[in-house]
């Protein structure tokens, strides 16, 4: 029986103009908001080298329902919000991966 595979949220972030250095601030106490989470198992932001004020987050799940429902169905959610809502536009959309093939990473 196969290894249960993890889920790797992608989220593209377009921060505002002028509010970098704000936006990595805020993150840097949002991410132990969700380090916190049932099902957290990792994450990483990087900053965009060919287009200033554009980010990606990447967070490592154990399933989509521990994002999905877990994480956005919890009171967390709302400090998470509270904290980095406001820097985006437009808002990002957010997509889920499972690995297909490669290692690493």
């Amino acid at each position: 029986m196969p290894a249960a595979q993890t889920v790797l949220e992608a989220a593209p972030l377009h921060i505002k103009p002028g509010q970098a250095t704000a936006f990595e601030a805020a993150f840097a106490q949002a991410q132990a908001i969700i380090a916190g989470m049932p099902g957290y198992l990792g994450h990483e932001l990087q900053r965009c080298l060919e287009q200033e004020h554009h980010y990606l987050l990447l967070v490592r799940w154990r399933s989509l329902q521990d994002h999905t429902e877990g994480f956005r169905g919890s009171p967390q959610y709302q400090q998470w919000k509270a904290l980095l809502h406001h820097f985006y536009d437009p808002f990002p959309t957010v997509l889920h991966y499972q690995r297909v093939l490669g290692e690493g990473l």
